[in-house]
């Protein structure tokens, strides 16, 4: 047995110290080797001002611990230490101390004005603000409050205060500002000092809209406000705060815009004669203005949310010179940031950089970003070698194309800068196929591309907003990959104060007008806490969104009425169904009634398990009662006595069976039809984003494991791994945002960097690696691999907040092997794929099973077999496509994507159409050879 070694978490922004609540919620991992080891006792020891106190608590729980003690006060730092008793009476020593600190405000703290230039010369123009003052005194702390509509980076003496990009990100500004609090002692030195600002517009400025409706919402100018807090040896402090005081002037960036890009004059650095800076003190601040104070920012409040960072450094892969001439870099990879430039040429040389995620005929693709010009500029100053990098916007971008590059270009002279919200990676997956790997990559950027700051749909065309769906669809995965409670925790909410009467815009931050309810956008309100609380045991956050969540699923009830039927309103419905007209995303197979009244089941039926949660017996009752009539009014008007649904498509049967709307013995009938429908399909995916998440758990938990693995694995369009053999390094927004002949989509809205599809990440990480939370926040695992045929291995690895747990299974020589390992404190249900139940406790866990033998492929395809034998034996369908495209490459795509793969079709009859008799004579052929090899395969066996 070894001594339990528990590491405290606080709920702070990752890497961070500074906790924005006087009471924090805290709790810790414990090491031990000790099998099936289970916490008897902790004790959380407090240092504050040197008095130590301690408070203990009996039993396991060790994740999401009220904060036992006296609130913090404003800016106070403690130190906190935990130790562990093991139910085998082995004590621990105490772990390393866990600093915290305070990083709020107290009440009416909150002096500073807001201010900006006086006189912009420009729609969002960006500013340079300033101000010096004397510290008095031996300086023992100084703590930065700082916060802007707008975004911004404040220099002491020089030196950037953080690390932080794009601060403080995007909020309902008028409702809702975040400040920073930072420790800036070791900037100040004791005599005179100087605070300079960078400060662009960004969110607050950019005119967000469609078409002629788009318009800034928050002014058009950016603006600031600050206060730093100077405490002295002797123990007296004093505030320097912004107002009209300080100055502001214009600078090297001349214009900033998330669409438009960034443009940098280096000639207009301000650097005084004598070589300052004009946040060094002493600068000679000639020609700047008194800044003038703006409308004043709301009270800002402390961070929740991760901050962003730059994350990763990418070089150039390949240079290419494109048909008309241009120099594009490929950074083999899609990704969120800017270039970092490193150049030398003569004064007024100046560089323009596009940027876009795909090339269409060797050309730069950006159609896709339509209003969005993603160009940034910059003119050299001619002072020998010049470092430059975007500061306040971001693209989205794989290749970009460099033009006025003086001299012989060099591409280690230019780096991508990957930037994104900084959250701890807690989920990884592995599986023996190299295409559906590539896709889980795939997902993993396409989540580190989407969140920064905020959850959006895509980080490179001229939207960028916290699409309240795509989240919805998405929490899930997202909550595996990283640590991202607080980030939506922070998003919650503003999307609660954006709800207008109940109702949750179509994106949050509202930038769209008017909200208006929309099934599975709106939904997310409900559903994203609830993820939050089965993936991190997160009451807190249940019970402050319990209002927005009840707010919500009311104003469907009411839309609902009597009938209790969400019916006739607009609906995104199952957005972007592959079927649907490249103009017309929203005309998918599975009604949107269908999907309303399905959302309206699921919202009702979250809001009941969430007053259960917190104690509110009457109201659990009440919404229980109510989702039961809607899924009694569900059945009698969408499914048929025999289980077939009134949208026969894969979505409709998706959502009654995953969101237990049919009851448990009509989902074996429902099931079947879906996996019937996906091989008449050709096993082609045809959901859109409501129905991608969750066709996967429909298949299995029906027992059509085999028809999943097809979907998962195809690889013809559309389906998961389409994009992937076209090159992409992200989730594309269409099924095929780029077509098959390398053009783009047609259609208005085509991303390469979309994460709803990708949706399917959790799937792969329950279901095919079997590693699954059974009871909020994984204090009880569920280890339930489902081997694959054709595979050898998958697993996932996931950081619990108890500590790392895996599971995985390997295939070698007729012997499936199944591993776990379960952290300290937690148990695991084990389901293993014989079928064998059991529950163990912590440690590592190997158990063998014989492999179940795979699906037999019909030893004889001829031209009288049935369409469903033939798509269900690849190597015979692969023959006839081959045979078809060296005959006439149109009808062989007309086969594969036209034909009903039915078992009331002969291949003969559906040949007819598409192949003449030379060609029919050649297929029959070939699978008379390919049937003669298996024959002679068995006989040899």
């Amino acid at each position: 047995m070894s001594s339990p070694v528990p590491h405290i978490v606080i709920d702070a922004p990752h890497g961070s110290d500074v906790v924005a609540s006087p009471a924090p919620e805290l709790g810790w991992r414990t090491e031990t080797t000790t099998p099936d080891w289970l916490q008897a006792v902790a004790g959380i020891e407090i240092t504050r001002d040197g008095d130590l106190s301690t408070h203990r608590i009996d039993g396991r729980a060790s994740t999401r611990i009220a904060w036992p003690f006296a609130p913090l006060t404003p800016r106070e730092q403690v130190s906190l230490r935990v130790r562990v008793t093991g139910e085998d009476g082995v004590e621990g020593a105490w772990s390393a101390p866990r600093r915290v600190v305070a990083g709020f405000l107290g009440d009416d703290e909150w002096q500073a004005a807001t201010i900006g230039l006086a006189s912009p010369s420009e729609t969002a123009q960006p500013a340079y603000l300033r101000t010096e003052f004397e510290a008095i005194g031996a300086v023992t702390r100084a703590t930065l409050y700082a916060t802007a509509v707008g975004v911004y980076q404040v220099a002491i003496g020089g030196i950037d205060v953080d690390d932080q990009v794009m601060k403080p990100g995007w909020t309902p500004y008028e409702q809702r500002t975040i400040h920073e609090t930072t420790d800036v002692t070791a900037l100040i030195a004791e005599g005179r000092n100087a605070i300079g600002v960078r400060l662009a517009g960004a969110w607050a400025t950019e005119r967000f809209g469609f078409r002629d409706s788009a318009r800034p919402l928050y002014g058009d100018q950016p603006r600031f406000a600050a206060q730093l807090l100077v405490e002295y040896a002797d123990g007296s402090s004093e505030w320097v705060v912004t107002d009209a005081s300080w100055q502001a002037s214009t600078g090297p960036i001349t214009a900033s815009g998330l669409y438009a890009g960034e443009d940098y004059d280096a000639r207009s650095a301000l650097v005084d004669g004598d070589g300052r800076g004009f946040a060094e003190a002493g600068f000679a601040a000639e020609g700047w203005e008194a800044a003038a104070e703006q409308e004043p920012i709301h009270t800002p409040e402390a961070r929740v949310s991760p901050f962003v960072r730059r994350i990763e450094e990418l070089s150039v892969q390949q240079v290419i010179t494109t048909p008309a001439g241009r120099t594009v870099l490929d950074f083999g990879q899609n990704l969120v940031g800017r270039l970092r430039l490193r150049v030398s040429g003569p004064a007024g040389t100046e560089l323009t950089l596009r940027h876009a995620e795909v090339l269409e005929h060797g050309e730069l693709g950006t159609r896709p970003l339509r209003a969005a010009a993603a160009t940034d500029h910059y003119i050299l100053s001619g002072e020998g070698l010049e470092e430059w990098e975007p500061e306040f916007t971001f693209h989205g971008f794989r290749y970009a194309e460099v033009e006025g590059w003086p001299g012989e270009f060099d591409p280690a002279d230019v780096t991508a800068v990957v930037i994104h919200s900084d959250m701890e990676r807690t989920g990884w997956f592995e599986a023996s196929d190299p295409l559906v790997n590539q896709l889980h990559e795939n997902i993993v950027w396409g989540l580190r591309g989407n969140f920064l700051y905020l959850p959006t749909d895509c980080p490179q065309r001229d939207e960028r907003l916290g699409w309240t769906g795509d989240i919805q669809v998405f929490a899930p995965t997202a909550s595996f990959l990283y640590d991202v409670r607080g980030f939506l925790d922070s998003w919650l909410r503003d999307l609660a104060i954006e709800q207008v009467d109940g109702v949750v815009p179509f994106v949050v931050p509202n930038a769209l007008g008017v909200a208006r309810p929309a099934a599975a956008w709106g939904d997310a309100a409900t559903v994203v806490p609830w993820v939050l609380h089965e993936r991190y045991a997160d009451v807190a956050t249940v019970e402050r969104q319990y209002s927005s969540m009840k707010g919500w699923a009311d104003v469907l009830i009411d839309l609902a009425g009597p009938r209790r039927l969400w019916e006739g309103m607009f609906q995104f419905g199952d957005w972007l169904d592959p079927d649907a007209p490249p103009h017309l995303p929203a005309n998918a197979k599975t009604d949107g009634d269908i999907v309303a009244s399905a959302y309206l089941f699921r919202s009702a039926d979250a809001v009941a398990r969430a007053a259960a949660l917190l104690g509110r017996d009457d109201e659990a009752r009440q919404y229980a009662e109510i989702a039961e009539e809607v899924r009694t009014a569900f059945l009698a008007e969408y499914v048929t006595p025999a289980g077939r649904m009134m949208s026969d498509a894969q979505t409709a049967y998706a959502m009654a069976i995953v969101f237990d709307i049919a009851p448990a013995d009509q989902q074996e009938t429902l099931g079947a039809r879906l996996a019937e429908l996906t091989r008449l399909s050709g096993y082609r995916i045809g959901t859109g984003f409501v129905g991608t998440p969750i066709i996967q758990d429909a298949l299995t938990r029906t027992g059509h494991l085999e028809t999943a693995r097809r979907l998962l694995t195809q690889t013809e369009n559309p389906s998961w791994l389409y994009p992937v053999t076209m090159g992409a390094t992200t989730i594309w927004e269409r099924w095929d945002s780029m077509l098959p002949d390398g053009s783009i989509n047609p259609g208005e809205m085509t991303s390469f960097n979309h994460y709803a599809l990708g949706a399917i990440g959790d799937w792969l990480h329950r279901v095919v690696a079997g590693l699954a939370p059974d009871a909020p926040g994984y204090a009880r695992l569920r280890i339930q691999p489902h081997p694959l045929a054709e595979f050898d291995h998958a697993w996932a690895e996931h950081l619990t907040p108890y500590g790392t747990a895996r599971a995985g299974w390997t295939r070698a020589d007729g012997v499936v092997r199944v591993e776990a390992v379960v952290p300290p404190n937690t148990t695991a249900v084990v389901v293993l794929p014989d079928g064998h139940e059991l529950e163990v406790g912590s440690g590592t866990h190997q158990w063998e099973m014989e492999d179940a033998a795979p699906p037999a492929a019909a030893s004889r395809i001829d031209l009288d077999s049935t369409l469903a034998a033939v798509i269900d034996d690849l190597d015979a369908y692969r023959a006839i496509g081959e045979v078809l495209e060296a005959a006439n490459p149109e009808s062989a795509h007309a086969f594969r994507t036209n034909t009903k793969w039915s078992e009331r079709r002969e291949l003969g009859e559906a040949l007819f159409m598409h192949a003449g008799p030379d060609t029919q004579r050649e297929i029959a052929e070939r699978l008379a050879e390919l049937s003669a090899k298996r024959e002679g395969a068995r006989v040899d066996a």
